[in-house]
């Protein structure tokens, strides 16, 4: 077990819509790793709120993460809650790229 690692459900009323994973190791930068919503539950700001809430818990500085470039969708959030990109990419192959942020 890793005592540096949060699990968060993302709930709308009683129901799980999603899941988010924070790592914050004393020292570090604080990592999502994952962030998730179901589909069907996409578009109605929910994961931004997920992001805000994590923020409020953990500290509103010294974040970063990884998505995937392909994912327009995800790499629009990210930047719309202020993430920026590191200029660091990696290929996993022709179809998908991993992509840094940091804030």
């Amino acid at each position: 077990m890793q005592e540096f690692t949060y699990y968060y459900f993302i709930c709308l009323g009683e129901r799980k819509v999603g899941a988010i994973r924070i790592v914050d190791e004393k020292g570090k930068n604080k990592r999502i790793s994952p962030l998730f919503v179901l589909p069907a539950f996409w578009g109605q700001g929910i994961a931004q709120e997920a992001i805000r809430l994590c923020e409020d818990i953990h500290g509103s500085e010294h974040w970063e993460l990884a998505t995937i470039l392909q994912e327009e969708k995800n790499c629009y959030l990210y930047e719309k809650m202020g993430y920026r990109k590191t200029g660091n990419s990696k290929a996993i192959n022709e179809k998908l790229t991993l992509v840094f942020y940091q804030k």
